[in-house]
This record gives C-alpha cells, sequence and structure tokens, in this order.
C-alpha cells in the first residue's frame, strides 16, 4: 500500500513538473515576444525618422517607397519566402498542415522586411507581422524543448496571440485572437498557455514601450435618454461595415491578380510608385495620409468628441484610399499586415458617417468618436470574422464598458452580413489561393472526441531502396494505394500509387517518394487530422510518437474516417440515450421489466422489431452472458430483454409477443 501511494504521489508530481515546466516556457514566450515588439516598434520609427531627413518634402515617397518595398522583396524571395504579406496565414498554414513548425530564420528577415516596408511608409500593420515573429518564437522554443505536437501548437498560438496583446497592451484580445483566428478553437487545454504569454508579452511591451504608443480612447456610452435610436444608426455602422470589408475582399484578390502579371522586381517597384501616388493624393484631401501602419490617425479620430470637425467625405475618401494602398502594400511582395489598415478604414468610415448624418440626425448628437471605435470593430470583425476579438479588444482599448450595446449589435451584424456575401476572411484568402482549404470546425464537431490512435491501422513498411515495382507489389497485396518509408527504422517519407505513376516503374522508393511528410501523433483529434487531410488534398498521414516525429507508430487513413464516424456517433447515439433514460426514470409511471423472446422473433434484427416508442431497451441475457443491445444485435428464442418504459409501453409489449404463446413479463 504504502508503495502505491508514493508511485501515484511520484505520478502527480511529474505531472504538476510537467504543467509547471510548459507553463515556465510560455512566460517566456511572452515575454520574448513582447520584447520583440517593442524592438519592432523601435525599428519601424528609427527607419519612418530616416526617411524623414531625406529633403524631399512630401515627394520624398516617390523615392524612399518602391527602393524600400524592393529590397525587402529581395530579402524575402532570396532568404524566406514565408515572410511575405501578413504573416498570419503563414502561421496558420504552419499550425494546420506543417504540426506547428515555423522556420526559425522567419523571424530575423521578418524583421528586416517589416521594417523596410513600413518604415518607408508601405500602407500596412505591424501586428501581422509580430503575430507571426511571435508564434515562430513560439514555435522554435517548443521544438527544440521536445515537447509533443499538441503542446508545439499551444506554443505556436500563445507567442500569436502575445504579439496582438504586446501591440495593443490588451492581452485578453491577444488570447482571443490566438483562439479565434489562429486556432480557430476555444479548446481550453491550450488555453492557459496562450493566456500566459499575452499577459506577459502585455506587460513586457508596456514597460518597454510604455502608454504613448498604445492605443487609447475616452470612455464612451450611448446617449442617456435616447438608447434605442443611437442603436439604430450602430447597426447602420454594422451593415455598412459589412459591405465596406467585402469591397476590401475583392480589392485584394483583385490586387493579387494584378500584382501577378508583373514579374521579377518590377512588381515591388511599380506598385511602390502606386503607392507613393496614392500617398500623396490622400494629402491632398486631408491632413492624415493612408501610408504608414496608421495608429496615429486611429489614436486621434477615436477621440473626437464633437461633429463638425472634419469634411465627411474627406474622411470617406480616406478609408478607400487606405483600402487600395493596403492591398497594394501586402501584394507587393514586401510585409505588412491587415489589422491596422481595417482598423483605420473602420475608424474613418465610422467618424465620417457620423459626420454626414450630423446636421439631419436632431434627435441626438453623433459624436464620431464613439461612431470610430464601433465602425473599427465592426471592419474588423467582417474581414478578419473575428467578433469576440474585435468587440475585447474596444473594451481593453477604451477600458470602459459603455458601448457594449453598439459593439454587440454592430459586430454581429457585420459578421453575419460578411459571412453571407463572402465566407473567406482576409486570413484565408491567402491560404485558398494556395489551395489549402480549412475545414470549419462546426463541420467536424463530431470528430472532435475521436483520436487518430483510436482509429490508426498499421501496415508493412517501404524502405527507400526497395524498387518501385516490388513497392507496387506491397501495396496491391494489403490494399492499399500508400504506405510510410522507413530509413533505418527512421520515418523518411511516404510513397503513394500517384507517385509511382509519375516517376514509371524503374527506379527505387527513394526516387519517388515524398520526403519529410506531414505527420500526427496518436494522440490528435480525427477532426484536426482530417482537416490536415483535406488542406493537403492527401488520403493518408504517418502517424508517430509524441516524443520522437520519426518513430511511426501507424497510418491514418482516408477509411479510418469512416471507423472514426461509427465511434463518434455510437458515442453521440449513447449520450442521447443516456438523456433519453434519465428523462423518463424521472417521470412518473415507468419502471423496469424484462421479456422473453418467443421462437418467432429468433433470428431477427433488433432493428426490425416494431417495439413501443415509450421504451428503452437496457439489456439481452443470454443465458449467462449479458449483451449491449444493438441495431445489428440478432435475437434468438429465450433471450431475455431488459426493457425501461411505461406503464402503456408494457401493456403495447405483451400484445406484442403474446399471441406466440405465454410470454414471461417479470
Amino acid at each position: 500500500m504504502r508503495r502505491f501511494f508514493t508511485s501515484e504521489q511520484a505520478h502527480r508530481a511529474h505531472e504538476q513538473w510537467d504543467t509547471a515546466r510548459f507553463l515556465g516556457m510560455a512566460v517566456i514566450v511572452g515575454v520574448l515576444v513582447g520584447a520583440g515588439a517593442s524592438l519592432l516598434i523601435f525599428l519601424i520609427k528609427s527607419m519612418g525618422d530616416v526617411v524623414n531627413l531625406i529633403p524631399w518634402g512630401r515627394w520624398t515617397p516617390l523615392l524612399v517607397l518602391p527602393v524600400g518595398i524592393l529590397i525587402a522583396w529581395a530579402v524575402a524571395s532570396r532568404f524566406a519566402p514565408e515572410v511575405e504579406g501578413d504573416g498570419v496565414p503563414a502561421t496558420i498554414e504552419g499550425l494546420t498542415i506543417r504540426s506547428g513548425y515555423l522556420p526559425t530564420r522567419a523571424v530575423f528577415f521578418k524583421y528586416v522586411a517589416t521594417t523596410l516596408t513600413l518604415g518607408v511608409g508601405g500602407s500596412g500593420g505591424r501586428e501581422g507581422p509580430i503575430a507571426q515573429i511571435g508564434a515562430t518564437i513560439g514555435s522554435s522554443i517548443a521544438r527544440h524543448t521536445n515537447l509533443g505536437e499538441d503542446q508545439v501548437r499551444s506554443l505556436v498560438a500563445a507567442g500569436a496571440g502575445a504579439g496582438i496583446a504586446a501591440s495593443f497592451n490588451a492581452p485578453i484580445a491577444g488570447m482571443l485572437f490566438a483562439m479565434e483566428v489562429i486556432l480557430r478553437t476555444l479548446s481550453i487545454r491550450h488555453l492557459s498557455a496562450v493566456v500566459v504569454a499575452s499577459v506577459a508579452s502585455a506587460v513586457t511591451t508596456y514597460s518597454l514601450t510604455g502608454r504613448e504608443l498604445i492605443l487609447r480612447a475616452p470612455a464612451y456610452g450611448l446617449i442617456e435618454g435616447h438608447e434605442w435610436q443611437e442603436l439604430i444608426v450602430y447597426a447602420l455602422v454594422g451593415i455598412i461595415a459589412a459591405i465596406l470589408a467585402w469591397g476590401f475582399l475583392r480589392m485584394m484578390g483583385a490586387t493579387e491578380r494584378l500584382a501577378g502579371r508583373l514579374q521579377g522586381w518590377t512588381r515591388p517597384l511599380a506598385i511602390g510608385l502606386v503607392i507613393a501616388a496614392i500617398g500623396l493624393m490622400s494629402s491632398e484631401v486631408t491632413d492624415w495620409s493612408v501610408l504608414g501602419t496608421g495608429q496615429s490617425f486611429v489614436a486621434e479620430i477615436v477621440k473626437v468628441t464633437q461633429s463638425g470637425n472634419e469634411i465627411w467625405w474627406a474622411l470617406m475618401v480616406l478609408a478607400v484610399l487606405k483600402m487600395v494602398a493596403t492591398s497594394l502594400t501586402i501584394e507587393s511582395g514586401g510585409a505588412g499586415g491587415a489589422f491596422m489598415p481595417s482598423l483605420f478604414i473602420g475608424a474613418a468610415f465610422g467618424a465620417g458617417l457620423a459626420e454626414l448624418l450630423a446636421p439631419i440626425w436632431t434627435v441626438t448628437a453623433l459624436r464620431p468618436g464613439p461612431f470610430a471605435v464601433v465602425g473599427m470593430a465592426a471592419m474588423f470583425a467582417a474581414v478578419a470574422r473575428a467578433p469576440m476579438t474585435s468587440i475585447l479588444i474596444v473594451f481593453e482599448i477604451t477600458t470602459d464598458y459603455g458601448l457594449v450595446l453598439p459593439l454587440m449589435l454592430a459586430v454581429s451584424l457585420a459578421t453575419l452580413i460578411a459571412d453571407v456575401l463572402s465566407p473567406e476572411s482576409v486570413y484565408t484568402m491567402p491560404l485558398i489561393r494556395k489551395g489549402i482549404r480549412l475545414v470549419r470546425s462546426s463541420e467536424v464537431d463530431v470528430l472532435d472526441a475521436v483520436t487518430v490512435g483510436d482509429v490508426m491501422s498499421t501496415q508493412e513498411p517501404l524502405t527507400p531502396h526497395m524498387t518501385l515495382e516490388e513497392a507496387k507489389d506491397i501495396l496491391d497485396m494489403h490494399g492499399h494505394h500508400g504506405a510510410a518509408v522507413l530509413d533505418h527504422g527512421k520515418l523518411a517519407g511516404v510513397l503513394s500509387m500517384a507517385d509511382i505513376l509519375r516517376v514509371g516503374m524503374s527506379g527505387i522508393v527513394a526516387d519517388a517518394m515524398t520526403a519529410k511528410p506531414v505527420t500526427v501523433t496518436d494522440r490528435f483529434p480525427v477532426s484536426e487530422a482530417l482537416e490536415r487531410m483535406a488542406a493537403l488534398r492527401v488520403s493518408r498521414l504517418p502517424v508517430v510518437s509524441e516524443d520522437d516525429p520519426t518513430h511511426l507508430i501507424g497510418m491514418f487513413r482516408r477509411g479510418d474516417v469512416v471507423k472514426a464516424y461509427h465511434i463518434a456517433l455510437g458515442a453521440v447515439t449513447g449520450v442521447q440515450m443516456a438523456r433519453e433514460r434519465l428523462r423518463r426514470r424521472s417521470e412518473p409511471g415507468v419502471s423496469f421489466f424484462e421479456v422473453q423472446v418467443p421462437p418467432r422473433l429468433s433470428g431477427r434484427l433488433l432493428k426490425d422489431v416494431p417495439w413501443p416508442h415509450d421504451c428503452t431497451l437496457v439489456s439481452i441475457r443470454r443465458r449467462t452472458i449479458v449483451y449491449v443491445p444493438r441495431g445489428s444485435s440478432t435475437l434468438e428464442a429465450g433471450d431475455v430483454v431488459t426493457v425501461f418504459g411505461t406503464t402503456e409501453a408494457k401493456d403495447q409489449l405483451v400484445e406484442l409477443l403474446e399471441h406466440e404463446g405465454p410470454t414471461d413479463v417479470m
């Protein structure tokens, strides 16, 4: 007994140590991401200060923008193609189809490309790049400390969320961004690491950067006594924000197709000149420019408390120009995100709408500031399909809940309408162009509770030096279209029949196999494995050990998904039956009773017998063995079926069986 308790205590102590170690890593990720965010903010600002020293005045962007974006494109295309663009799509891609692997090199080159792109005036946000940098830091730490794949995913998401938390000093919004956009699930197993990293990152950035670079707005609320009238206008903000978001996404698609026609270095140069021209155009319209991150504009516009300060059409034009400039910047080959531009567009539109309606709306005084706040939340929700992140980030920016009703109304309407207009978000559109389609969680929820280990299959592996003819014979023998390839017991690749047909029968397995394949572990939910297969358009994935990604323990195949569905649906049915039994047990006039199967029902399937509606079959006793009743169970004469049901069901069951002779009912 003492030995048992000692072993149990040792096991608990080991689990506690693993948990503490994992959370300690999350803290380290948060601190590093916070420091990294502060560094990126400093680098962008310093680059802008250098640009301001050029004595060309308002014509400076025509020189520096094409050159800066050209160098950023050259760095990305030569050393790290994954650092182009926003950064969030690359993070989701690595998390979804590469088990959370993000190359460490991306940290340095993302710094360089982002600093060059945004520092010279490129229209984009630093939040996407910071999220990618943070996710890469989390991935690197997790992989180099031999954590399992699920913990790698947690730290990748934690790093991305920490990047958003650091940008706005908003740890709750950072946490929700990681869960809602990166992981696309609110699974509790990832929550602790994400929360810890987000808090640590926000504290670190605030300590290093201070409040002056953090977005803040006054506390707003509805006009007392006219709440529902003002809500009508806020609802209009949400509806129009969804239409603007749709236009923004369509514009990004058109820009991508246009940029694809420009080859090599002509793309960043030509696009850089166009962005600079747009910047000059915006400076003619208003004192604010669409160039750069736009955070200073948002910080000013959300503080405007009285209408009449700006011309409404100027703000609307500014919003449209920001859309065009941001689309071009993201597709130029440089690095910049869509987070802050979405807030810019929403704030400009919201304030502009308040200015437009102020002269004709006599019910209340429409203030541009709160409409800018609600507009930027609605716009980002529609663009990113992240309603909870949008609402919470505004709560943390304003530090007040006075706008909770307008925010929830506008964000809900914007998300709902945007989802109807366009099923994809700004973060999934680049993945679609690569042929990666993410499965929505609602489509695979039933498989969340089934793991790959429950349904994976085993098969004789191939070897790299085996001839393709021998490999084909083995595949034909087992009736499979692909198999794993092991080199000295280590996973080396995957060979499929398509690979053999592509190469021909001459040669060896090493010539045709897919090296370094994407894998899953036996603890991986089938829903996520299926999503990974759909994104890669493959019909099999090697299953590897949690501790050693080269140790093969099985294969997860397309046919195993059917088996997983049967298990999942059986579990769902069991839960429903348990609920039904619980409901019936609480009803008056119900009880357990037993009936004996007459000879005329021998050989019939349980599902083919017209059992009374108000009863549940509990068990089947055949001599000394008790079976769980299933629809496919075959009855035999003399079986005793235990039934739970109402008195009426009992009478109906007796009537069903009694004409075949005496029936025992107990």
